[in-house]
């Protein structure tokens, strides 16, 4: 380690290379003394690994924990059942490297096993990554560091003495089986027949359109990729045919690296008033420019541009309600379910819209994340029965303001915000529009 450090003093820096330390200090010092006592209790073949693993684990959790990756609950048999790949991959795998510079069809056959080893651990990986409940939340940072070492600390000191044990243990439990009780009633996710789902992306806007089997437009990435490629993960979707990003606002655009991760996504569109700032999260890609009137159809879905009606080229310069109004506004159909889709549009963009004729839809998704700038014959205008604002928790804007909840509420509307409840997927059901809720 210290070698490497000397050659490549970049890699002090390398979280990668800190876990990969803390693994190898683990299995030098943790391993051998927890191998010795778990031979007592059963065969030394397990033994070894099963404490190799551990002490891996355990070392790396203080960094995982950190960096906000949480507390894994299947990381010691996931690395069980990974193990046995891990030799063969790596021998394999630079006996390939060694041959390819003086024969690349002999090393090409050489490394089809490695192919098969490599690909059981990322199956492995991939599997365990999607067990119920894999994962428990964890605070980040050091504060993250310091509860997860005294969690660790009083699981000694419980585990050491009988009765706190058995108590532990009853505890434990009790709650594994109150988790599955939970898994086993609660609706699926993603709940079938699922058109329109509102992404809990935090403070932004996260919007996926169901547009086929493994397939939706999404319509605004939220601020954080994590989030917005956890939620389009949790629906199953691999294709994303059309990519509209409403205006170019960080809570809406900076989570694009996410919807591109891993996913084959087609034409992004843009606001026709932006300045182009979207392209900066778009290496290689050019987007086009939405006009009103055009109309797009995919699978059973038909989305219809209304706006922005005004012409007004919006730059990072400008003021918020500025680019605000520059927002794509939608109508997004389906045979059974039609959503309108306002991005940020202020009160000047809405009464725009009321002149020229705004359509009535079954779902609004609240302009500018419920603020209080909205005008009350726009929202009447629109006849929803639901209404869903994109909001995060605790934000510093006030959204939504009472007063829009007010408004909606005085129409009728049933509201649903991400704050409190999560994913929100509107659904249709032989009883009509259903919603359903989902905190991942």
């Amino acid at each position: 380690m210290l070698v490497l450090v000397l050659i490549d003093p970049e890699l002090a820096r390398s979280y990668g290379f800190a876990l990969s330390a803390l693994a190898t200090a683990g299995i030098l010092i943790l391993a051998p003394r927890w191998r010795d006592r778990l031979s007592r209790r059963m065969p030394r073949g397990l033994a070894e690994p099963l404490a190799v693993s551990a002490a891996a684990h355990v070392a790396c959790a203080p960094v995982l924990a950190m960096l906000g990756a949480g507390v894994s609950l299947v990381a010691i048999p996931a690395n069980l059942l990974a193990a046995p790949a891990v030799g063969p991959a790596t021998l394999i795998g630079v006996s390939a490297a060694v041959v390819a510079p003086m024969s690349l069809p002999v090393a090409r056959l050489i490394v089809i096993p490695a192919g098969v080893a490599v690909g059981w651990i990322t199956g492995v990986a991939r599997f365990c990554a999607q067990v119920p409940y894999a994962v428990i939340g964890w605070p980040n940072g050091l504060a993250g560091v310091a509860l997860l070492f005294a969690a660790v600390i009083a699981g000694v000191i419980v585990l050491r003495r009988p009765l706190p044990r058995r108590i532990a243990a009853a505890a434990l439990a009790g709650i594994a089986l109150t988790v599955i009780g939970m898994r086993i009633f609660a609706p699926s996710w993603p709940p079938r027949g699922w058109l329109f789902v509102t992404c809990d992306v935090g403070q932004g806007d996260g919007l996926a359109l169901f547009a086929g089997r493994g397939q939706a437009v999404v319509v605004d990435t939220g601020p954080d990729p994590r989030l917005m490629d956890g939620c389009l993960r949790d629906l199953g979707i691999d294709t994303v045919p059309l990519l509209f990003l409403t205006h170019p606002h960080a809570d809406h655009i900076d989570g694009l690296p996410g919807v591109l991760r891993g996913r084959a996504v087609g034409t992004i569109v843009i606001s026709p008033d932006s300045d182009g700032e979207e392209r900066r999260l778009l290496p290689g890609r050019t987007p086009r420019t939405a006009g009103v009137g055009d109309v797009w159809s995919i699978g059973p879905l038909t989305l219809a541009v209304l706006g922005p009606l005004s012409t007004v080229r919006v730059t990072a310069r400008d003021s918020g309600t500025t680019v605000n109004n520059a927002s794509i506004v939608m109508l997004a159909r389906w045979p059974d379910l039609s959503v309108l889709l306002c991005g940020d549009v202020e009160i000047e963009a809405q009464h725009e819209l009321v002149a020229a004729g705004v359509p009535q839809a079954q779902v609004l998704k609240i302009p500018h994340h419920g603020s209080a700038h909205q005008d009350p014959a726009f929202l009447a205008a629109v006849h929803a029965r639901i209404a869903i604002a994109s909001v995060g928790a605790d934000n510093d804007y006030g959204h939504p303001a009472p007063s829009t909840i007010a408004e909606l509420a005085h129409l009728g509307e049933r509201v649903y915000r991400t704050d409190r409840d999560g994913d929100v997927a509107v659904i249709h059901s032989r009883g009509g529009l259903a919603v359903v809720t989902h905190r991942p």
